[in-house]
């Protein structure tokens, strides 16, 4: 066990039995907390979370848009990935290029 932080390393194989496992019921689940609730600090810091997905410069922005159906259905008769064919013409159409 590791002195400075109090973990100790788990072993690199173990067995899990999950006949042993009590079923998660209802009331069971409804007693559950957060781990922040459960585990002190130096617990949880061993699993820290990456910060993710580095941000882009200019990142695409929601919004609500009313289209003709028509417009809609010739898009997506081009199956998935028809959102971004459907930016790459309006950003050809509007003169950016790439």
């Amino acid at each position: 066990m590791s002195k400075a932080s109090g973990v100790s390393e788990a072993p690199a194989e173990f067995d899990l039995d999950l006949d042993q496992a009590p079923e998660l019921t209802a009331e069971r689940a409804a007693n559950l907390r957060p781990a922040s609730e459960v585990f002190p600090e130096y617990v949880l810091a061993q699993f820290a979370r990456s910060p993710g997905r580095p941000r882009k410069p200019s990142p695409k922005v929601q919004l609500t848009l009313r289209l003709d159906a028509e417009i809609i259905d010739f898009y997506k008769a081009g199956g998935s990935g028809w959102q971004s064919r459907m930016n790459a013409a309006l950003r050809k159409g509007a003169g950016f290029t790439d």
